[in-house]
């Protein structure tokens, strides 16, 4: 499985901004999907999931409100739509997949990675 992530920038606090995951090769193994980010000097953190059968997701509390993941099963990709964007959230966010269905906050739980995108929050 490949991970193409897309969509980063640079954007001011209160910005939207939306990234794109697609996934290619043996997507049948993409059963949940995830966005984690990583900050410099910080460990990689889980952001938001979902699951490809019915659609349940899960957030991290920081996003809860302000973040919506969603996918499209027929192109394979998955979106984070981030809204009221803080500097807190600069970092590399990066896609994950894996074909356990159960969802994770864990990193050690997705066996796909895509390259990750940088976004930028100026305040």
């Amino acid at each position: 499985v490949q991970l193409q992530a897309s969509g980063g920038g640079l954007v001011q606090a209160g910005d939207s901004l939306k990234l794109s995951c697609a996934a290619s090769g043996r997507t049948s193994s993409t059963y949940k999907m995830a966005w984690f980010r990583q900050a410099p000097g910080k460990e990689r953190e889980f952001v938001a999931a979902i699951n490809r059968i019915f659609s349940n997701t899960l957030y991290a509390d920081s996003v809860k409100g302000r973040f919506t993941i969603s996918r499209d099963n027929a192109q394979n990709t998955v979106y984070l739509q981030m809204n009221s964007l803080e500097p807190e959230d600069t970092a590399v966010y990066y896609c994950a997949a894996d074909s356990n269905i159960r969802l994770s906050t864990l990193v050690a739980e997705y066996d796909y990675w895509g390259q990750g995108t940088q976004v930028t929050v100026s305040s």
